[in-house]
């Protein structure tokens, strides 16, 4: 297998939203176009709609689609891709408003619908006291309920509604109605898809002063009657070695784990498939060979899975990170 690859960061793109804002800018620095609302960072992305560009080493310029096509194996290993592009979409959130109340389509009804499933996970890094997450419906909550409500424009009443703070995780699969309160900022890591179908979008206007689209017939279709209440992931953490964990998802298309470490406490990955870091708290060194990453709040790595078993992470100080694997 070629040693081409190393660890890469790329070029966020950011996406002005109607329901977004700037805490980008403040918490992390990034450099966000200026009065814009930004409500999502594509932080690692191979969609038609945006290509993360390489940002350091030999292949800086170079993006996502190009590895795609010219080094999937040593990227991606035992990884499997999603139709041709890499397996994941990875984003920040800034939600300073509720989103619209959605659906992502399960894979067997997915096809008939014209769209793409996508599963997807949501770590909350940081949060106004006041933040809820709509996940699941409500228990007791009937299709014809819901139906009902949204003619009469309610049907926020049949949605399940969990206080959050930052630390908290919610597992997404495909056909669980959700939505994002007002006032979190989440690291979302879903399945390389971008279809989604509105429900209800709170009577409010788009950035082009329109009202935004629903797809109510999409969404029937698309969602589970029968999820209800689900819980958000274990908070405990288990100690593994010189470092704590936490399991946040685990399905068929990814793992996604929350890891501590100490000061100046180091970990060596490994495995066979890709793996993106994202560094929620601390100052995370990744290093491989002569490549030297550094990580702070707010930046993502991808460890291609050529270098996984010769990367070593250190923590600079006490740091949070996301490790998400795809499978």
């Amino acid at each position: 297998m070629s040693q081409a690859l190393y660890p890469l960061t790329f070029q966020p793109i950011f996406k002005d939203r109607v329901w977004g804002g700037r805490k980008l800018e403040q918490l992390y620095g990034k450099a966000l176009p200026p009065q814009a609302p930004i409500g999502e960072s594509w932080e690692i992305t191979d969609r038609p709609e945006g290509v993360s560009v390489i940002t350091n080493g030999p292949l800086a310029g170079r993006d996502l689609r190009w590895l795609m096509e010219n080094h999937a194996q040593e990227l991606l290993g035992d990884s499997q891709p999603c139709a041709g592009r890499f397996p994941l979409l990875v984003k920040i959130l800034d939600a300073q408003e509720k989103l619209s109340l959605q659906v992502h389509p399960p894979a067997h009804k997915a096809t008939d619908l014209s769209g793409d499933p996508k599963t997807e996970m949501w770590y909350v890094a940081d949060a106004t006291p006041e933040a809820d997450l709509f996940v699941g419906l409500r228990r007791g909550a009937t299709r014809a309920e819901f139906e009902r409500r949204i003619q009469d424009g309610s049907v926020a009443e049949c949605f399940h509604r969990i206080p959050v703070r930052a630390g908290d995780s919610m597992f997404l699969p495909s056909g669980r109605v959700h939505a994002l309160g007002a006032g979190n900022l989440i690291f979302e890591i879903q399945q390389n898809s971008d279809t989604t179908y509105r429900v209800f979008d709170w009577n409010r206007v788009g950035l082009d002063g329109q009202p935004r689209e629903l797809h109510i017939p999409q969404a029937l279709a698309s969602i589970d009657f029968a999820d209800f209440e689900p819980a958000l992931a274990p908070a405990a953490w288990t100690q593994e070695g010189t470092h704590e964990a936490r399991q946040l998802a685990a399905c068929e298309l990814f793992t996604v784990d929350l890891l501590r470490l100490p000061l100046r406490s180091e970990l060596r990955l490994g495995g066979t498939r890709v793996t993106v870091l994202a560094v929620t708290e601390g100052q995370l060194s990744v290093r491989w060979e002569e490549t030297l990453c550094e990580l702070k709040p707010g930046d993502f790595c991808v460890v291609p899975a050529a270098c996984a078993n010769n990367t070593t992470v250190r923590a600079t100080r006490e740091t949070v990170f996301l490790q998400a694997i795809a499978r």
